[in-house]
């Protein structure tokens, strides 16, 4: 199989597909890997590096997304991307469709075999391709949300962790998945006052058993959240439904409660946001104000770390990419129900339920797909 790694251009991603190593590991398999000019130089990877790892090298997106069997990107297409897309090809990198109706309107008329890697799973009920940047995010979100609670950036001017005779912040953490978990522990590890609330009692006691007194963990409903957004300094919406949009947690008039210059860092935004007052912001203009809160709403936050994001990635997503090139998508997706879960849009069929649901197209099971 040709596989085909284009540079990343949404604003500030440096992210890249693969690494020179995974490359390396592709064409040691016998599967040729074409990689567009200067797509690694975000993590310091030459396009000397992927030449001696095996890659041919092209001049522009054209070329790459013309040639390869299977295109593999970090974020999803953008437009201009998607016009290059065509029919049986595969697209195998993060999609978020649910609340992005122009790129599943796209991806169904290109014909497309598109695989996300969040809705990839694995036996543990988890979402093993999603998790790595997760982390990432979740650790993140408390370094951004440090910084627009700064003066000079908007925020009430309180540092998180305090000084002796001072109070420290206030960080509340909507969720306690993967992305509130490290979150947490960053928090934590400042000194902040924390507090994270979450729904389900197993995450509410493995929380509990692993921070004990270092902060509080609440069970998770409307006059609970209310209550602790309310006397936040920072809140990390840090929530989950798979494949679908994010449920909105905190509303407009909760923002009237909120102290003037809080801060709300909206890592769910990829999904839509868990703040009725989200949308998506870059890392070239981050944060904005409403009702005198600040708002930070990167939706793509890793790509700010991208030597360690795309590392932490292709531990993850290799073997799934490998398994794909040996294998050919239809055996591979066939021989792997957690990779088949991964399926969203097949030849002109949305094949995810959340995703057919939220925008009323007719879902196409990825079994059925498979069986076609």
């Amino acid at each position: 199989m040709l596989v085909g790694v284009p540079k990343e251009i949404k604003n500030h991603e440096y992210r890249v597909g693969l690494t020179p190593e995974s490359v390396a590991e592709l064409t040691h398999q016998g599967h040729g890997v074409v990689v567009q000019t200067q797509a690694g130089a975000g993590i310091g990877a030459s396009d000397t590096d992927y030449q001696a790892a095996g890659a041919t090298i092209a001049s522009d997106a054209a070329a790459v997304f013309k040639a390869a069997d299977m295109i593999v990107k970090v974020k999803e297409p953008q437009a201009a991307e998607r016009a290059m897309l065509r029919q049986d090809q595969v697209l195998f990198t993060y999609l978020h469709l649910a609340p992005d109706p122009d790129q599943t309107r796209d991806l169904v008329k290109s014909g497309v075999i598109a695989i996300a890697y969040e809705t990839v799973t694995d036996a543990t009920g988890g979402l093993p391709l999603l998790k790595p940047m997760s982390q990432v995010a979740g650790r993140m979100s408390i370094q951004a949300g440090a910084t627009a609670l700064q003066k000079a950036h908007g925020g009430r001017g309180v540092l998180l962790g305090g000084v002796p005779g001072v109070q420290p912040g206030k960080v509340v953490i909507l969720g306690g998945g993967v992305v509130g978990f490290h979150a947490a522990e960053n928090a934590v590890g400042l000194q902040a006052d924390v507090t994270i609330l979450d729904k389900n009692p197993l995450v509410l006691e493995r929380l509990a058993t692993h921070f004990g007194a270092r902060a509080r963990v609440l069970y998770s409903h409307k006059a609970a959240i209310a209550e602790a957004v309310a006397s936040a300094d920072l809140v990390i919406g840090a929530v989950l439904v798979p494949g679908a949009e994010a449920p909105k947690l905190v509303t407009r008039e909760m923002l009237g409660t909120m102290k003037q210059g809080a801060v709300l860092v909206d890592v769910a935004i990829d999904q839509g946001g868990c703040f009725e007052t989200s949308h998506a912001t870059t890392h070239a203009d981050p944060t904005y104000v409403v009702d005198g809160i600040v708002h930070y709403c990167v939706a793509n936050m890793p790509g700010a770390v991208a030597r360690t994001s795309t590392y932490a990635l292709n531990n993850a997503t290799l073997p799934h990419v490998v398994r794909l090139a040996n294998l050919g998508w239809r055996e591979a997706l066939a021989a792997d129900s957690h990779l088949r879960a991964g399926l969203n849009v097949w030849r002109g069929h949305v094949t995810c339920a959340p995703v057919a649901q939220v925008q009323h197209y007719t879902l196409l099971s990825p079994e059925a797909a498979l069986a076609a």
